[in-house]
Protein backbone atom coordinates (compact mmCIF):
# COMPACT_ATOMS: atom_id res chain seq x y z
CA UNK A 1 0.00 0.00 0.00
CA UNK A 2 1.14 3.24 -1.05
CA UNK A 3 2.10 5.80 1.88
CA UNK A 4 -0.67 8.40 0.50
CA UNK A 5 -3.43 5.83 0.64
CA UNK A 6 -3.30 6.03 4.71
CA UNK A 7 -5.85 8.42 6.21
CA UNK A 8 -4.49 11.70 7.23
CA UNK A 9 -3.32 12.51 10.73
CA UNK A 10 -3.81 9.50 11.69
CA UNK A 11 -0.76 9.34 14.27
CA UNK A 12 -2.39 12.44 15.79
CA UNK A 13 -5.63 11.02 16.51
CA UNK A 14 -4.49 8.06 17.37
CA UNK A 15 -2.12 9.77 20.29
CA UNK A 16 -4.94 11.52 21.67
CA UNK A 17 -5.93 8.10 23.78
CA UNK A 18 -8.16 9.99 26.28
CA UNK A 19 -10.96 10.54 23.51
CA UNK A 20 -13.19 8.56 21.66
CA UNK A 21 -12.60 8.09 18.09
CA UNK A 22 -15.64 7.38 15.39
CA UNK A 23 -14.58 4.54 12.74
CA UNK A 24 -16.24 5.63 9.91
CA UNK A 25 -16.93 4.77 6.24
CA UNK A 26 -15.17 6.68 3.28
CA UNK A 27 -16.97 6.38 0.62
CA UNK A 28 -14.42 7.25 -1.66
CA UNK A 29 -11.67 5.24 -0.86
CA UNK A 30 -14.00 2.46 0.52
CA UNK A 31 -12.00 2.42 3.10
CA UNK A 32 -12.32 2.24 7.21
CA UNK A 33 -10.90 5.78 8.62
CA UNK A 34 -10.85 7.26 11.98
CA UNK A 35 -12.17 10.77 13.43
CA UNK A 36 -12.14 11.84 16.74
CA UNK A 37 -15.75 11.91 18.38
CA UNK A 38 -15.55 15.63 19.06
CA UNK A 39 -14.61 16.72 15.53
CA UNK A 40 -16.94 14.40 13.46
CA UNK A 41 -19.24 16.65 11.27
CA UNK A 42 -23.03 16.77 12.39
CA UNK A 43 -24.23 16.45 9.40
CA UNK A 44 -26.70 13.23 8.73
CA UNK A 45 -25.09 12.15 5.37
CA UNK A 46 -21.66 11.60 7.54
CA UNK A 47 -23.45 9.97 10.43
CA UNK A 48 -24.53 7.32 7.85
CA UNK A 49 -21.14 6.29 7.32
CA UNK A 50 -20.11 5.91 11.21
CA UNK A 51 -19.62 1.99 11.70
CA UNK A 52 -18.31 1.92 15.08
CA UNK A 53 -17.02 3.84 18.03
CA UNK A 54 -13.45 2.80 19.88
CA UNK A 55 -13.83 4.59 23.65
CA UNK A 56 -11.39 5.88 25.46
CA UNK A 57 -8.48 4.21 26.64
CA UNK A 58 -6.15 5.70 29.79
CA UNK A 59 -2.57 4.15 30.98
CA UNK A 60 -4.33 3.21 34.01
CA UNK A 61 -6.77 0.28 32.33
CA UNK A 62 -4.10 -1.18 30.39
CA UNK A 63 -3.64 -3.81 33.09
CA UNK A 64 -5.55 -6.10 35.92
CA UNK A 65 -7.64 -3.77 37.75
CA UNK A 66 -8.00 -6.01 40.35
CA UNK A 67 -3.80 -5.79 40.56
CA UNK A 68 -4.71 -1.90 41.46
CA UNK A 69 -7.37 -2.34 43.80
CA UNK A 70 -5.56 -5.38 46.18
CA UNK A 71 -2.20 -3.30 46.56
CA UNK A 72 -4.23 0.40 46.07
CA UNK A 73 -2.12 1.64 42.82
CA UNK A 74 -3.51 4.00 40.35
CA UNK A 75 -0.80 2.33 37.60
CA UNK A 76 -0.19 -1.13 36.88
CA UNK A 77 3.75 -0.48 37.01
CA UNK A 78 5.96 -1.77 39.33
CA UNK A 79 9.57 0.12 39.64
CA UNK A 80 11.77 -2.78 40.55
CA UNK A 81 13.93 -3.51 43.41
CA UNK A 82 17.74 -3.41 41.97
CA UNK A 83 19.39 -4.64 44.79
CA UNK A 84 22.24 -3.08 47.46
CA UNK A 85 19.85 -0.01 47.62
CA UNK A 86 20.16 1.00 43.94
CA UNK A 87 16.32 0.82 43.88
CA UNK A 88 16.64 3.73 46.45
CA UNK A 89 14.51 5.21 49.15
CA UNK A 90 14.09 8.03 46.57
CA UNK A 91 12.87 5.89 44.01
CA UNK A 92 10.21 4.08 46.22
CA UNK A 93 9.14 7.36 47.11
CA UNK A 94 8.57 8.93 43.79
CA UNK A 95 6.99 5.84 42.67
CA UNK A 96 4.60 5.62 44.87
CA UNK A 97 4.03 9.59 44.70
CA UNK A 98 3.06 8.75 41.09
CA UNK A 99 0.89 6.01 41.26
CA UNK A 100 3.62 3.17 40.68
CA UNK A 101 4.55 0.53 42.95
CA UNK A 102 7.90 0.98 44.80
CA UNK A 103 10.22 -1.83 45.89
CA UNK A 104 13.07 -1.08 47.99
CA UNK A 105 16.20 -2.72 47.02
CA UNK A 106 16.88 -4.43 50.13
CA UNK A 107 19.30 -7.46 48.81
CA UNK A 108 22.66 -7.11 49.77
CA UNK A 109 22.06 -4.93 52.94
CA UNK A 110 22.54 -5.43 56.25
CA UNK A 111 18.97 -5.35 58.38
CA UNK A 112 19.69 -2.26 60.19
CA UNK A 113 20.52 -0.30 56.71
CA UNK A 114 17.07 -1.49 55.46
CA UNK A 115 15.49 -0.33 58.55
CA UNK A 116 16.48 2.56 58.25
CA UNK A 117 15.94 3.23 54.54
CA UNK A 118 12.42 1.59 55.47
CA UNK A 119 11.82 4.58 58.15
CA UNK A 120 12.79 7.12 55.31
CA UNK A 121 10.14 5.98 53.18
CA UNK A 122 7.51 5.08 55.85
CA UNK A 123 7.99 9.19 57.34
CA UNK A 124 7.81 10.54 53.54
CA UNK A 125 4.54 8.27 52.37
CA UNK A 126 2.66 7.17 56.32
CA UNK A 127 1.74 4.88 54.75
CA UNK A 128 2.40 0.88 53.70
CA UNK A 129 0.13 1.46 50.80
CA UNK A 130 1.83 0.87 47.48
CA UNK A 131 5.25 0.21 48.28
CA UNK A 132 7.26 -2.85 50.25
CA UNK A 133 11.02 -4.08 49.77
CA UNK A 134 12.65 -7.03 47.90
CA UNK A 135 13.32 -10.66 49.77
CA UNK A 136 15.96 -12.50 47.63
CA UNK A 137 16.85 -16.45 48.32
CA UNK A 138 20.04 -16.92 50.45
CA UNK A 139 21.06 -20.14 50.26
CA UNK A 140 24.61 -19.42 51.40
CA UNK A 141 23.43 -17.08 54.35
CA UNK A 142 20.23 -18.22 55.63
CA UNK A 143 20.40 -16.63 58.71
CA UNK A 144 20.49 -13.15 56.66
CA UNK A 145 17.20 -14.05 54.93
CA UNK A 146 15.74 -14.87 58.52
CA UNK A 147 16.58 -11.71 60.19
CA UNK A 148 15.04 -9.48 56.36
CA UNK A 149 11.90 -11.32 57.36
CA UNK A 150 11.69 -10.67 60.56
CA UNK A 151 12.58 -7.06 60.18
CA UNK A 152 9.58 -6.94 57.95
CA UNK A 153 7.35 -8.50 59.88
CA UNK A 154 8.12 -6.12 63.30
CA UNK A 155 7.95 -3.06 60.89
CA UNK A 156 4.87 -3.97 59.46
CA UNK A 157 5.98 -4.32 55.35
CA UNK A 158 2.91 -5.50 53.83
CA UNK A 159 4.64 -6.47 49.78
CA UNK A 160 7.83 -8.11 49.19
CA UNK A 161 8.76 -8.85 46.12
CA UNK A 162 10.77 -12.52 46.27
CA UNK A 163 13.43 -13.14 43.65
CA UNK A 164 16.05 -15.13 42.74
CA UNK A 165 14.35 -18.35 44.83
CA UNK A 166 15.05 -21.86 43.67
CA UNK A 167 12.65 -23.66 46.47
CA UNK A 168 10.84 -22.18 48.82
CA UNK A 169 12.76 -21.21 52.07
CA UNK A 170 10.99 -21.50 55.76
CA UNK A 171 11.44 -17.63 55.69
CA UNK A 172 9.26 -16.39 52.70
CA UNK A 173 6.54 -19.01 53.77
CA UNK A 174 6.97 -17.20 57.40
CA UNK A 175 6.50 -14.17 55.93
CA UNK A 176 3.26 -14.80 53.30
CA UNK A 177 1.22 -16.53 55.68
CA UNK A 178 1.66 -14.14 58.88
CA UNK A 179 -1.46 -12.36 60.15
CA UNK A 180 -4.13 -14.15 57.85
CA UNK A 181 -7.51 -14.07 59.07
CA UNK A 182 -11.13 -14.28 58.00
CA UNK A 183 -13.74 -11.87 57.98
CA UNK A 184 -17.68 -11.26 58.71
CA UNK A 185 -18.42 -13.47 55.59
CA UNK A 186 -15.17 -15.89 56.33
CA UNK A 187 -13.06 -14.73 53.70
CA UNK A 188 -9.78 -15.21 53.91
CA UNK A 189 -7.50 -11.77 54.32
CA UNK A 190 -4.17 -11.81 53.66
CA UNK A 191 -2.28 -9.10 55.96
CA UNK A 192 1.00 -9.60 53.61
CA UNK A 193 1.64 -10.01 49.65
CA UNK A 194 4.40 -11.37 48.19
CA UNK A 195 4.59 -10.84 44.57
CA UNK A 196 7.14 -13.64 43.27
CA UNK A 197 9.97 -12.76 40.74
CA UNK A 198 10.46 -16.15 38.70
CA UNK A 199 11.73 -17.50 35.33
CA UNK A 200 11.40 -21.13 35.59
CA UNK A 201 7.72 -23.48 35.66
CA UNK A 202 9.09 -25.08 38.48
CA UNK A 203 9.73 -22.40 40.67
CA UNK A 204 6.21 -20.63 39.59
CA UNK A 205 4.46 -24.02 40.77
CA UNK A 206 5.96 -23.77 44.23
CA UNK A 207 4.64 -19.90 44.85
CA UNK A 208 1.29 -21.20 43.13
CA UNK A 209 0.50 -24.03 45.06
CA UNK A 210 -0.20 -24.44 48.69
CA UNK A 211 2.39 -25.07 51.29
CA UNK A 212 3.30 -28.38 52.26
CA UNK A 213 1.43 -29.15 55.71
CA UNK A 214 4.76 -30.32 57.51
CA UNK A 215 6.50 -26.98 56.78
CA UNK A 216 3.41 -25.22 58.41
CA UNK A 217 3.61 -27.36 61.19
CA UNK A 218 7.31 -26.69 61.86
CA UNK A 219 6.58 -23.18 61.56
CA UNK A 220 3.71 -23.69 64.22
CA UNK A 221 6.32 -25.65 66.51
CA UNK A 222 8.94 -22.80 66.43
CA UNK A 223 6.01 -20.03 67.21
CA UNK A 224 6.24 -18.33 63.97
CA UNK A 225 2.65 -19.24 62.59
CA UNK A 226 -0.54 -19.80 64.79
CA UNK A 227 -2.60 -22.68 64.39
CA UNK A 228 -5.35 -20.57 63.03
CA UNK A 229 -2.88 -19.00 60.30
CA UNK A 230 -1.21 -22.32 59.31
CA UNK A 231 -4.87 -23.99 58.94
CA UNK A 232 -6.11 -20.77 56.84
CA UNK A 233 -2.79 -21.39 54.40
CA UNK A 234 -3.60 -24.68 53.38
CA UNK A 235 -6.03 -23.36 51.00
CA UNK A 236 -3.76 -20.58 49.80
CA UNK A 237 -1.03 -19.79 47.31
CA UNK A 238 2.59 -18.60 48.87
CA UNK A 239 1.98 -15.49 46.18
CA UNK A 240 -1.15 -14.04 44.31
CA UNK A 241 1.02 -12.24 42.38
CA UNK A 242 3.49 -13.78 39.72
CA UNK A 243 6.25 -11.56 37.91
CA UNK A 244 7.27 -13.61 34.64
CA UNK A 245 10.82 -12.32 34.15
CA UNK A 246 12.20 -12.11 31.10
CA UNK A 247 15.46 -11.31 29.87
CA UNK A 248 16.77 -8.63 32.73
CA UNK A 249 19.42 -7.18 34.39
CA UNK A 250 21.08 -9.16 37.46
CA UNK A 251 19.81 -12.77 38.30
CA UNK A 252 18.11 -14.56 34.72
CA UNK A 253 17.44 -17.26 33.21
CA UNK A 254 17.53 -14.93 29.55
CA UNK A 255 14.36 -16.30 28.45
CA UNK A 256 12.30 -14.63 26.15
CA UNK A 257 9.28 -12.87 27.12
CA UNK A 258 6.90 -14.11 24.28
CA UNK A 259 8.39 -17.64 25.38
CA UNK A 260 8.11 -17.63 28.83
CA UNK A 261 4.73 -15.44 29.64
CA UNK A 262 2.19 -17.58 27.98
CA UNK A 263 3.69 -20.81 29.63
CA UNK A 264 3.61 -19.22 33.14
CA UNK A 265 0.18 -17.57 32.65
CA UNK A 266 -1.73 -20.94 31.20
CA UNK A 267 0.09 -22.65 34.13
CA UNK A 268 -1.84 -19.73 36.58
CA UNK A 269 -5.31 -20.62 35.08
CA UNK A 270 -4.74 -24.17 35.66
CA UNK A 271 -3.27 -23.90 39.57
CA UNK A 272 -5.96 -21.25 40.16
CA UNK A 273 -8.85 -24.06 39.05
CA UNK A 274 -7.04 -26.96 40.42
CA UNK A 275 -7.27 -25.44 43.71
CA UNK A 276 -10.05 -23.56 43.83
CA UNK A 277 -8.41 -20.17 45.02
CA UNK A 278 -10.96 -17.49 45.09
CA UNK A 279 -8.52 -15.41 44.42
CA UNK A 280 -6.99 -15.74 41.11
CA UNK A 281 -3.91 -15.98 40.29
CA UNK A 282 -1.61 -12.96 38.65
CA UNK A 283 0.81 -12.90 36.29
CA UNK A 284 2.82 -9.51 35.92
CA UNK A 285 5.61 -9.28 32.93
CA UNK A 286 9.59 -8.14 33.78
CA UNK A 287 12.34 -8.56 31.68
CA UNK A 288 13.50 -6.39 28.52
CA UNK A 289 10.41 -3.70 29.27
CA UNK A 290 13.04 -0.24 28.18
CA UNK A 291 10.32 0.82 25.61
CA UNK A 292 6.55 1.97 24.89
CA UNK A 293 6.42 -0.91 22.20
CA UNK A 294 7.45 -4.06 24.63
CA UNK A 295 5.20 -3.13 27.74
CA UNK A 296 2.21 -2.75 24.99
CA UNK A 297 3.38 -6.16 23.85
CA UNK A 298 3.61 -7.63 27.33
CA UNK A 299 -0.10 -5.94 28.68
CA UNK A 300 -1.40 -7.07 24.97
CA UNK A 301 -0.19 -11.09 26.15
CA UNK A 302 -1.93 -10.66 29.25
CA UNK A 303 0.38 -8.98 31.75
CA UNK A 304 -1.64 -7.97 35.16
CA UNK A 305 1.03 -5.60 35.81
CA UNK A 306 4.66 -4.53 34.04
CA UNK A 307 7.92 -4.25 36.39
CA UNK A 308 10.65 -2.16 34.64
CA UNK A 309 14.18 -2.80 36.34
CA UNK A 310 17.65 -1.61 34.21
CA UNK A 311 15.75 1.33 33.06
CA UNK A 312 15.29 2.55 36.28
CA UNK A 313 19.12 2.55 37.48
CA UNK A 314 19.79 5.49 34.91
CA UNK A 315 16.98 7.69 36.78
CA UNK A 316 17.73 10.75 38.93
CA UNK A 317 16.64 8.68 42.31
CA UNK A 318 18.28 5.62 41.67
CA UNK A 319 21.31 5.09 44.26
CA UNK A 320 24.37 4.77 41.90
CA UNK A 321 26.68 7.13 41.20
CA UNK A 322 26.73 9.49 38.77
CA UNK A 323 29.36 7.89 36.25
CA UNK A 324 27.65 4.94 36.70
CA UNK A 325 24.16 6.15 35.28
CA UNK A 326 26.05 7.90 32.47
CA UNK A 327 28.08 4.54 31.90
CA UNK A 328 24.57 2.96 31.71
CA UNK A 329 22.69 5.89 29.47
CA UNK A 330 25.84 4.74 26.77
CA UNK A 331 24.43 1.12 26.17
CA UNK A 332 23.50 -0.42 23.87
CA UNK A 333 21.78 -3.68 23.88
CA UNK A 334 24.27 -5.88 22.75
CA UNK A 335 26.83 -4.38 25.42
CA UNK A 336 25.72 -6.65 28.29
CA UNK A 337 27.36 -10.02 29.41
CA UNK A 338 26.54 -12.56 31.82
CA UNK A 339 29.03 -12.82 34.55
CA UNK A 340 29.05 -15.03 38.44
CA UNK A 341 26.78 -13.89 41.08
CA UNK A 342 28.71 -12.78 44.54
CA UNK A 343 25.86 -14.12 46.39
CA UNK A 344 25.71 -17.93 44.99
CA UNK A 345 29.42 -17.71 43.22
CA UNK A 346 29.93 -21.40 44.35
CA UNK A 347 26.90 -22.81 42.45
CA UNK A 348 27.90 -21.30 39.35
CA UNK A 349 25.12 -18.90 39.10
CA UNK A 350 25.59 -16.16 36.86
CA UNK A 351 23.76 -12.26 36.25
CA UNK A 352 23.50 -10.18 33.81
CA UNK A 353 25.14 -6.93 33.81
CA UNK A 354 27.05 -4.24 31.48
CA UNK A 355 30.01 -4.97 29.25
CA UNK A 356 31.04 -1.63 27.96
CA UNK A 357 33.01 0.36 29.72
CA UNK A 358 33.93 -2.32 32.43
CA UNK A 359 36.02 -5.04 32.33
CA UNK A 360 33.98 -6.38 35.37
CA UNK A 361 32.30 -9.24 33.38
CA UNK A 362 35.43 -10.31 32.49
CA UNK A 363 37.31 -10.42 35.58
CA UNK A 364 34.51 -12.33 37.73
CA UNK A 365 34.48 -14.94 34.84
CA UNK A 366 38.43 -15.69 35.38
CA UNK A 367 37.29 -16.06 39.10
CA UNK A 368 35.20 -18.77 38.59
CA UNK A 369 37.40 -20.01 36.35
CA UNK A 370 40.47 -20.49 38.85
CA UNK A 371 37.82 -21.59 41.27
CA UNK A 372 36.65 -24.46 39.48
CA UNK A 373 40.32 -25.55 38.22
CA UNK A 374 42.00 -25.22 42.00
CA UNK A 375 41.57 -26.43 45.20
CA UNK A 376 42.89 -23.55 47.03
CA UNK A 377 44.43 -20.15 46.80
CA UNK A 378 47.80 -21.73 47.34
CA UNK A 379 47.31 -24.03 44.34
CA UNK A 380 46.77 -20.96 42.53
CA UNK A 381 49.65 -20.69 39.93
CA UNK A 382 52.54 -17.71 40.81
CA UNK A 383 52.15 -15.63 37.57
CA UNK A 384 48.22 -16.34 38.14
CA UNK A 385 47.95 -15.09 41.67
CA UNK A 386 50.34 -11.59 40.77
CA UNK A 387 47.68 -10.77 38.19
CA UNK A 388 44.97 -11.06 40.52
CA UNK A 389 46.73 -8.97 43.76
CA UNK A 390 47.40 -6.52 40.87
CA UNK A 391 44.84 -5.97 38.31
CA UNK A 392 41.97 -7.19 40.70
CA UNK A 393 42.69 -6.91 44.58
CA UNK A 394 45.04 -4.35 44.33
CA UNK A 395 46.16 -6.07 47.81
CA UNK A 396 47.76 -9.21 48.24
CA UNK A 397 45.75 -12.80 48.50
CA UNK A 398 46.39 -12.44 52.43
CA UNK A 399 45.69 -9.30 52.94
CA UNK A 400 41.97 -9.98 51.02
CA UNK A 401 41.53 -12.99 53.03
CA UNK A 402 42.23 -10.89 56.43
CA UNK A 403 39.42 -7.77 55.27
CA UNK A 404 37.01 -10.65 54.25
CA UNK A 405 37.53 -12.59 57.74
CA UNK A 406 36.59 -9.88 59.17
CA UNK A 407 33.74 -8.98 57.42
CA UNK A 408 32.66 -12.14 57.86
CA UNK A 409 33.11 -12.43 61.54
CA UNK A 410 30.97 -9.65 61.80
CA UNK A 411 28.42 -10.61 59.56
CA UNK A 412 28.40 -14.29 59.78
CA UNK A 413 30.42 -16.10 61.77
CA UNK A 414 29.60 -19.45 60.81
CA UNK A 415 31.58 -18.85 56.95
CA UNK A 416 34.69 -18.30 59.05
CA UNK A 417 34.65 -21.17 60.74
CA UNK A 418 33.77 -22.98 57.48
CA UNK A 419 36.37 -21.48 55.96
CA UNK A 420 38.91 -22.52 58.50
CA UNK A 421 37.76 -25.91 57.89
CA UNK A 422 37.82 -25.94 54.27
CA UNK A 423 40.37 -24.40 52.31
CA UNK A 424 38.03 -24.24 49.32
CA UNK A 425 35.42 -21.97 51.14
CA UNK A 426 37.80 -20.28 52.06
CA UNK A 427 38.67 -19.41 47.94
CA UNK A 428 35.23 -18.84 47.42
CA UNK A 429 34.74 -15.87 49.68
CA UNK A 430 37.94 -13.83 49.26
CA UNK A 431 36.62 -14.74 45.30
CA UNK A 432 33.42 -13.20 46.26
CA UNK A 433 34.88 -10.58 47.91
CA UNK A 434 35.71 -8.89 44.82
CA UNK A 435 31.94 -9.42 43.48
CA UNK A 436 30.10 -8.15 46.37
CA UNK A 437 32.75 -4.86 46.37
CA UNK A 438 32.23 -4.11 43.05
CA UNK A 439 28.81 -3.23 42.97
CA UNK A 440 29.05 -0.93 46.10
CA UNK A 441 32.33 0.76 43.76
CA UNK A 442 29.55 1.74 41.44
CA UNK A 443 27.70 2.58 43.98
CA UNK A 444 30.23 5.10 46.31
CA UNK A 445 31.88 5.89 42.58
CA UNK A 446 34.99 5.15 43.54
CA UNK A 447 36.83 6.58 40.29
CA UNK A 448 39.97 4.14 41.02
CA UNK A 449 37.87 1.26 40.41
CA UNK A 450 35.65 2.53 37.76
CA UNK A 451 36.98 -0.30 35.38
CA UNK A 452 35.66 -2.79 38.24
CA UNK A 453 32.28 -1.26 38.04
CA UNK A 454 29.66 -4.43 38.29
CA UNK A 455 25.90 -2.67 36.73
CA UNK A 456 23.42 -5.03 36.70
CA UNK A 457 22.29 -4.43 33.22
CA UNK A 458 19.89 -6.05 31.07
CA UNK A 459 19.08 -4.91 26.52
CA UNK A 460 16.15 -3.02 27.94
CA UNK A 461 18.36 -0.38 29.17
CA UNK A 462 20.00 -0.36 25.49
CA UNK A 463 16.61 -0.42 24.00
CA UNK A 464 15.49 2.67 26.52
CA UNK A 465 18.72 4.61 25.04
CA UNK A 466 17.83 3.94 21.36
CA UNK A 467 14.20 5.11 22.12
CA UNK A 468 15.10 8.46 23.91
CA UNK A 469 17.47 9.26 21.37
CA UNK A 470 17.16 12.70 20.91
CA UNK A 471 14.30 13.49 22.67
CA UNK A 472 14.34 15.27 26.43
CA UNK A 473 14.92 11.70 28.35
CA UNK A 474 18.02 11.51 26.30
CA UNK A 475 19.16 14.25 29.27
CA UNK A 476 19.95 12.04 32.66
CA UNK A 477 18.71 14.83 34.38
CA UNK A 478 14.98 14.10 33.39
CA UNK A 479 15.53 10.94 33.56
CA UNK A 480 13.55 10.42 37.33
CA UNK A 481 10.87 7.85 38.21
CA UNK A 482 7.62 9.45 37.00
CA UNK A 483 8.85 10.46 33.57
CA UNK A 484 10.34 6.92 32.69
CA UNK A 485 6.97 5.18 34.07
CA UNK A 486 5.00 7.85 32.67
CA UNK A 487 6.21 7.78 29.11
CA UNK A 488 6.30 4.08 29.19
CA UNK A 489 2.48 3.74 30.31
CA UNK A 490 1.29 6.87 27.65
CA UNK A 491 3.49 5.49 24.48
CA UNK A 492 2.39 1.98 25.88
CA UNK A 493 -1.64 3.63 25.61
CA UNK A 494 -0.71 5.35 22.38
CA UNK A 495 1.04 1.82 20.43
CA UNK A 496 -2.59 -0.38 21.97
CA UNK A 497 -4.79 2.04 20.30
CA UNK A 498 -3.07 2.09 17.57
CA UNK A 499 -3.07 -1.69 17.72
CA UNK A 500 -6.99 -1.46 17.73
CA UNK A 501 -7.49 0.34 15.21
CA UNK A 502 -5.37 -2.15 13.15
CA UNK A 503 -7.94 -4.83 14.17
CA UNK A 504 -10.82 -3.39 13.25
CA UNK A 505 -9.84 -2.84 9.77
CA UNK A 506 -8.25 0.84 9.73
CA UNK A 507 -5.56 1.12 7.66
CA UNK A 508 -2.44 2.35 10.15
CA UNK A 509 0.68 3.63 9.30
CA UNK A 510 4.04 2.85 11.23
CA UNK A 511 4.48 6.41 12.30
CA UNK A 512 1.04 5.67 14.19
CA UNK A 513 3.15 3.03 16.54
CA UNK A 514 5.66 5.64 17.24
CA UNK A 515 5.79 7.55 20.49
CA UNK A 516 8.34 10.30 21.19
CA UNK A 517 8.93 10.73 24.63
CA UNK A 518 7.46 14.31 26.24
CA UNK A 519 7.27 15.66 29.50
CA UNK A 520 4.48 14.47 31.15
CA UNK A 521 2.36 14.83 34.51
Amino acid sequence: MNQNTYPKNIAQIVSQVREPIHIVLNKHTQRYEPVLAKEISTDPLQQENLIATLPPLYPEWLGDANFLATHQLRFPYVVGEMANGIASAECVIAAVKSGFMGSFGAAGLMPDVVEKNLQKIYQQLQSFSGWGANLIFNPNEPALEEATVNLFLRFGIQRVSASAYMSLSPFIVHYAFSGLHTDSQGNICRRNHVLAKISRVEVAKLFMTPVPGELLAQLVSQGKLTQQEADLAKNLPVAEDITAEADSGGHTDNRPLGALFPVIQHLAAQMTEKHGYAQPLRVGAAGGLGTPTAVAAAFAMGAAYVLTGSVNQAAVEAGICPKAKAMLAEADMTDVEMAPAADMFELGVKLQVLKRGTLFSRRALKFYELYVKYPTLEAIPAEEKANLEEKCFHATLEEVWKNTRAFFAARDPRQVTLAEQNPKHRMALVFRSYLGLSSRWAISGDESRRLDYQLWCGPAMGAFNDWVKGSFLETLENRTVQQIGYNLLEGAAVITRAAQLRSYGVAVPLSAFEFIPRPLG
